[in-house]
């Protein structure tokens, strides 16, 4: 069976993202632009525009369309700015940025995910201005500093050394809390004037940041 992309693209858009509270035409030009399927392992192309997590590999997941929008949309992303992605997985996310963002650096834990990303996008001709590292996020110390930072997978508290990462008048969206109970927040540098300590955006629920788990719980 041959599928229709195109469509399938347009119904994601008018049918999930949108309805999701999603109006940004920015964004929603872009999910319904670029090949999401181009990002889906081949085994799960069929389902790349359905409403749900697809497998990567190596325990990675591909966040839903939906969760993908609100996140575009909540970083308020000017042609501009410089974008660092925390966790490449697939490449999709990083795609979206490029898009809407003058340059985006995603780093990615594991490294054969990292490849299979850029591997993508050259695949798609797209991400031109994207540049892809295997790093720990919780290593990482970038040279510079960030419009916009956005981390793909959940933490149980937002490590201080994410928001060192902003400039002044930048934004993280970050998903933190302790599992089934989490909470996407966009959070700006501590000390910024009027800024409040987060923004509180919508619930859903990621895995974690590889690092980021919450510390067990013991019952006695």
């Amino acid at each position: 069976m041959t599928i229709d992309y195109a469509r399938a693209r347009e119904l994601m858009v008018e049918q999930q993202v949108r309805p999701w509270d999603v109006l940004d035409m920015a964004v929603l030009d872009t999910v319904g632009r670029l090949p999401r399927e181009a990002f889906v392992p081949r085994a799960q192309r069929a389902l790349a525009y359905a409403d749900l997590e697809l497998p990567l590999g190596h325990g990675a997941r591909m966040m839903k369309p939906v969760v993908e929008g609100r996140m575009l949309q909540a970083l308020k992303l000017e042609p501009g700015d410089s974008v660092l992605e925390v966790g490449t997985g697939s490449g999709y996310t990083a795609a979206c940025l490029g898009a809407l963002a003058r340059e985006v650096v995603s780093i990615e834990i594991v490294p054969e995910l990292a490849a299979a990303a850029r591997a993508r996008l050259d695949a798609a001709r797209l991400g031109s201005n994207i540049r892809i590292e295997a790093a720990d996020a919780l290593q990482y110390t970038p040279s510079r500093q960030f419009d916009a930072v956005c981390v793909t997978a959940a933490v149980a508290q937002v490590p201080a050394r994410f928001l060192e990462w902003l400039r002044p008048g930048g934004r993280l969206f970050v998903v933190r809390g302790r599992a089934p109970v989490m909470e996407a927040v966009l959070l700006r540098p501590a000390g910024e004037v009027n800024a409040a300590p987060a923004e509180s955006l919508f619930e859903t629920e990621l895995d974690y940041l590889q690092g980021a788990e919450p510390t067990p719980r013991f019952l006695f």
